[in-house]
């Protein structure tokens, strides 16, 4: 049986492949056992001038929450108890000699038309959320600048009116491009496992039959030959197989998609695989049943 650990390289292949501001911030995209990631280095800022004022005791910053604004633990370091004597083990038989397979998951999702379909489905959705989040931005700036230039001509309790409904403005559209951007990398998470799950079966019947008994990653390792490169017959395998991913519409998380279909009546059934590949499957939002009169 052959030991590998998908997730982890199919998390760090949406690192490289997928563009999503939440996954492109989260550093490089590899892995080596035993050794910890050196920390990302921040990306440059653009010079946009002086901010606009905004009202006092409001803030001006982003709409959509940064993985870094959620603060990290702080790390502790303190002596360890001893360490326990370990007694020797007495010898056994020694393993077979591997036969070593290499796979490369960034090419296989570079081949996969099932990842490339929900990448650029994705995409689309994260570019939309943005330039959404930059217009509202500008809308809350626009009104700030006229409640700081109105204050004279405002009564104080209209000021204070003003102020409560510009900061329930502002938590309102953090709260929704919040859910939001949370959304889409709920969808990315789907997509990669239901991936994940086919990938790691194919790779084993693969490498079974090539009599393949260890499976290394490609991004661990300095070179090797094409004799040893599992990859192009894993890609096309896995297209074969799964030509498509569910992917759940535009703005309705995987939870609420699953529950509705769950709930839906009649037995929920696995669809067989189609005669021709399917770039992308996305459901349509459950229907609503009548209203009773």
């Amino acid at each position: 049986m052959i030991q590998s650990k998908f997730s982890r390289i199919c998390a760090v292949s949406a690192a490289v492949l997928f563009p999503l501001s939440a996954v492109a911030q989260q550093g490089p995209g590899w892995f080596v056992p035993g050794q910890q990631r050196p920390a990302a280095s921040p990306a440059p800022q653009p010079n946009r001038g002086p901010a606009p004022v905004a009202p006092p005791g409001f803030a001006n910053d982003g709409l959509i929450p940064n993985d870094d604004q959620q603060g990290q633990p702080r790390q502790i370091q303190l002596p360890l108890p001893p360490m326990p004597e370990i007694p020797d083990v007495a010898k056994s038989a020694s393993p077979p000699a591997a036969v070593i397979g290499i796979l490369s998951v960034p090419d296989i999702m570079r081949l996969s038309s099932a990842y490339q379909a929900a990448y650029k489905e994705l995409g689309a959705r994260d570019q939309k959320l943005n330039e959404d989040a930059q217009k509202e931005q500008v809308a809350l700036r626009e009104l700030g600048q006229t409640l700081v230039r109105d204050r004279a001509k405002m009564k104080p309790e209209e000021i204070r009116a003003k102020e409560r409904e510009y900061e329930e403005r502002i938590n309102e559209s953090r709260r929704k491009f919040g859910e939001r951007k949370r959304i889409i990398q709920e969808a990315h998470q789907y997509v990669l496992a239901q991936i994940d799950r086919t990938l790691e079966a194919v790779t084993q019947k693969v490498a079974i039959s090539r009599g393949v008994t260890l499976v290394l990653n490609r991004s661990q390792i300095l070179g090797t030959t094409v004799e040893y490169d599992l990859s192009p017959q894993v890609a096309d395998i896995l297209n074969k197989v799964q030509p498509a991913v569910v992917l759940p519409p535009d703005g309705v998380s995987v939870m609420s998609m699953v529950q509705g279909a769950a709930s839906a009546p009649g037995s929920i059934t696995a669809p067989s695989a189609p005669a021709e590949p399917v770039p992308l499957v996305v459901p349509a939002p459950p229907a609503q049943a009548p209203a009773k009169r």
